[in-house]
């Protein structure tokens, strides 16, 4: 009896060890360890090449280690294992973003809004603010208008009054989505006066 439980708790011993061994890419990724992140997806990608999370908390990590060229290969490869992952396409808009590749990642970033259900997906905020600063890039203004709006509307964390948020960034008021629409002031007009 004895001897069974010694067996027993050195076979629960052993185990907790091994899980505790195992990394996890995503939590590397929210502790901003981007680079063990990446490792952590490389080894579960070879493991399980359709494994569709490993590509995109790896593309994730990418993007947050500003290796924009291959977050943007490796969401390709990932688009080829889930053709409409919409994690994969936004992200594969923000890498195109940082690349300069500004008609591609707007395309990104308009299929990513037309299949995030009901335009509520946890990026639809940031996939604005990025289309409105392509329009801002391709002198878009009234474009950037709305963009920057939808963005305000669908992240208003955006809009919080830090000093180094997006929308505050452009010189617009952080109030600019909470105050009534009378009173709003069109980014638009914000953006005519800055930049003319």
């Amino acid at each position: 009896m004895k001897r069974s439980f010694v067996i027993l708790f050195l076979i629960v011993s052993c185990l907790s060890v091994f899980a505790q061994a195992k990394r996890d890419a995503l939590v590397l990724y929210n502790n901003r360890k981007f680079k063990e992140a990446v490792e952590v997806c490389e080894e579960e990608i070879k493991a399980d090449p359709t494994h569709v999370d490993s590509y995109v908390v790896m593309c994730w990590s990418l993007v947050g280690n500003r290796e924009y060229a291959r977050a943007e290969q490796i969401a390709y490869e990932g688009l080829k294992q889930s053709r409409y992952d919409m994690r994969l396409i936004e992200v594969l808009g923000e890498a195109k973003y940082f690349l300069g590749k500004n008609s591609e990642a707007l395309k990104q970033f308009q299929e990513y809004l037309s299949i995030a259900p009901d335009r509520t997906g946890s990026r639809v905020g940031t996939a604005y603010y990025y289309m409105g600063e392509i329009y801002i890039r391709q002198t878009k203004f009234q474009k950037a208008d709305i963009s920057l709006s939808a963005a305000v509307r669908n992240a208003p964390e955006m809009t919080d009054t830090g000093g180094g948020n997006r929308v505050s960034r452009l010189g617009c008021p952080a109030s600019i989505g909470s105050a009534p629409r009378k009173n709003r002031v069109s980014t638009g007009v914000m953006l005519y006066q800055i930049f003319m």
